[in-house]
């Protein structure tokens, strides 16, 4: 299995045609100074202060309508950097601080936030006082598609044997009290992905609402068994400073109350609302990434290992733009330690329909997701779906409507 290089160049002329693109990966954590001000001082010129409330919600108007409407403009990428650029393009310093850049614009933009929630007078001009209850849910609804954007830089940071990287995601899985991801991902979901066994592989015919506390409460078992059982071989019990699943924790409750403590109690629960809405969006991937898919028992009762075969790919420009390439998932699982800038867009990997932003909406639709997908999963393993990954509550159903007898399953 291979991934097609582009070679219109060669490797000596070669340069990413993307370099500058990612810097609209800061987007997200710097949108409410650069996009949200600027919008306020043009409704004030204007005369138009009742548009004040968009700028508030401007984190799920780009999320879910902006960047799926700019996937289907500018479609997918398609192109791969040739093998030989592939040394000197993961070793180019300039990618990865640009995902360091990433935490400071989002923690200013959380301070910045927090101090609009809970001013009396927030100085705007279009505001008189303070915000209105509409307006600070959209404004910790905002926080959490940063903070969901966070945790896939956090991703990006957290797979890296840099020890600086490393520190940095769990700094930046803080906001949305998901620390634990960092643990459970790499050492949890690399290993069982596209298993019944993985909390963090959706079933064919599970809902995404189904999905979401089946994935949060496995997740966090999971954390916490593999925890458990790296301190049991060093001696420590898991109640433990080692232990990185409550360090992680502790790091958000002290983040969390410094927040209360300046900005007083009311802030608790758009703080609350905001981590849920930003590790819903994570899990939301996480159901998308590798719905249905399964890998086989091998003869030997192992599951063989993953390929391309074993994720949902997308290659729309735009949201691989704002999440590092997340949407080249085969690259990464074959390749998790290598930098977003360089993983590649394989062939052999099943293709969702259209970029991960516009999937999210879908997946928060059952029955849409149901019609779009389900027929992909069962073309993608040749009408055999007893090769998929079932959700055991509807196997009866599935199996029955889509061939259990020419399976030899009972009806």
């Amino acid at each position: 299995m291979s991934a097609e290089s582009d070679e219109s160049t060669s490797p000596e002329s070669w340069r990413d045609p993307r370099r500058y693109l990612w810097l609209w990966g800061l987007l997200a954590p710097t949108g409410l100074f650069t996009i949200g001000l600027p919008m306020i001082l043009v409704l004030d010129a204007v005369g138009r202060p009742g548009f004040v409330h968009l700028v508030f919600w401007l984190g799920p108007i780009v999320l879910y309508i902006v960047v799926p409407l700019a996937d289907l403009l500018f479609g997918p990428d398609g192109s791969n950097p040739p093998e030989e650029a592939m040394a000197a393009l993961e070793n180019d310093r300039y990618y990865r601080y640009l995902t360091y850049l990433y935490l400071p614009c989002q923690y200013a933009t959380l301070v910045t936030a927090c101090f609009l929630i809970t001013a009396d007078n927030v100085r705007l001009p279009v505001v008189d006082g303070g915000l209105q209850l509409v307006d600070k849910i959209g404004l910790a609804v905002t926080l959490g598609v940063i903070g969901g954007v966070g945790i896939n830089t956090a991703h990006e940071l957290g797979h890296k044997k840099v020890g600086l990287e490393r520190r940095l995601s769990r700094i930046a899985l803080a906001q949305t009290a998901y620390g634990h991801f960092y643990i459970e991902h790499n050492r949890g979901h690399h290993v069982r992905v596209a298993t019944p066994e993985d909390p963090a592989s959706a079933r064919f015919g599970e809902s995404f609402w189904a999905f979401f506390p089946r994935s949060v409460r496995g997740g966090l078992r999971s954390a916490w068994d593999l925890e458990r059982t790296r301190l049991r071989r060093t001696g420590s019990g898991p109640w433990s400073r080692h232990n990185d699943v409550l360090t992680a924790w502790l790091l958000t409750a002290v983040l969390f109350a410094g927040l209360v403590a300046v900005f007083g109690p009311q802030l608790v629960p758009y703080l609350l609302l905001q981590a849920i809405i930003g590790f819903g969006l994570l899990e939301a991937v996480n159901y998308m990434e590798h719905y249905g898919l399964a890998r086989q028992r091998t003869p030997s009762g192992r599951y063989e290992r993953p390929t391309p075969a074993h994720s949902w790919n997308s290659d729309h420009l735009v949201t691989n733009i704002f999440l590092y390439h997340l949407q080249r998932h085969s690259d990464h699982h074959a390749f998790p330690t290598r930098r977003y800038q360089a993983l590649r867009s394989w062939e052999q990997a099943p293709a969702l329909p259209a970029g991960y932003a516009g999937m999210i909406v879908l997946a928060y639709f059952p029955a849409l997701w149901r019609r779009v997908m389900d027929k992909r999963v069962l073309a993608h393993y040749d009408g055999d779906i007893m090769r998929a990954n079932i959700h055991p509550p509807v196997q009866r159903r599935v199996l029955a409507r889509y061939g259990a007898a020419r399976a030899g399953a009972p009806e």
